[in-house]
């Protein structure tokens, strides 16, 4: 573990999809939530905040604010900004990078081709200790804090469904929010059922968005009843037919300390 300083040089704000990140010089940071204002806020998302280091966006000739990051930082080596680092603040907040921030369409037109921004979007993080943070402010960065996630979408799938304990079920909806993808990526969860172990993962405990159970998960049905969730059916108008689903707001699974678990040689 390598522990080193910088310093806060821009804080952005992203207060609705798609519009301009507005520069401020003071971001509040809350557990279980994310950035106070900003559309990213999501309790369970592993990627409630960006940050980039400013030696990066200078080598691309781009602008603070045009990658829609929100903390700048300089000072800090890259080979000590990597996924699994923890970055603590003068004020006591604290963010766990998780994973590196993919360039999309959206940035597009900031370089020549978006795989030369691949790894060098900075890294995406979670809020794991509350605190203002300010322009200026100094920063610590402490390396393989935690484990870092994968960059690779399915096995943040696989990484969450294992965590998913017995008597609680989870939706498309929030597996999409947990694994840190557009929504569009719902439309992938059916393909990562079908290739998941049932034997080797808890995938019974995987609802669809409506909260229906899934029929292509073998005896779904019986392995939640087996685990004390109530399963109940109501009469489908178009197919004719029974189907079965689990009330979300009894058994949804909601554990907002699952980034909170330290690397065992961190202690």
């Amino acid at each position: 573990m390598t522990t080193s300083q910088g310093l806060i040089l821009h804080l952005f704000l992203k207060q609705k999809h798609g519009s301009v990140m507005r520069e401020v010089e003071e971001l509040n940071l809350k557990v279980g939530h994310g950035i106070e204002g900003d559309i990213n806020a999501n309790p369970i998302s592993p990627r409630q905040i960006l940050v980039v280091r400013y030696e990066d966006i200078v080598d691309f000739a781009i602008p603070p604010g045009e990658l829609r990051e929100n903390i700048v930082i300089a000072g800090i080596k890259p080979e000590n900004f990597t996924p699994g680092s923890l970055i603590t603040f003068e004020s006591g907040a604290a963010i766990r990078l998780t994973f590196h921030c993919e360039p999309c369409k959206r940035i597009a037109h900031l370089v020549d081709s978006l795989n030369s921004l691949l790894y060098q979007r900075g890294i995406l993080g979670v809020i794991i200790n509350s605190g203002r943070i300010h322009a200026g402010n100094k920063v610590q960065i402490q390396t393989d804090k935690f484990p870092a996630f994968s960059e690779k979408p399915y096995e943040r799938f696989l990484d969450f469904i294992v965590k998913v304990p017995s008597g609680k079920v989870v939706n498309y909806k929030q597996i999409i929010q947990a694994i840190g993808v557009d929504n569009s990526y719902i439309r992938a969860i059916p393909i990562y059922l079908k290739k998941t172990s049932a034997d080797d993962y808890p995938i019974h405990r995987i609802l669809d968005s409506q909260g229906y159970l899934i029929t292509y998960v073998p005896e779904q049905k019986k392995k939640l009843e087996s685990e004390s969730i109530e399963v109940l059916d109501k009469l489908d108008s178009l197919s004719n037919r029974n189907r079965y689903f689990v009330d979300i707001n009894k058994y949804l699974y909601k554990n907002m300390n699952v980034y909170f678990h330290e690397n065992k040689h961190s202690y």
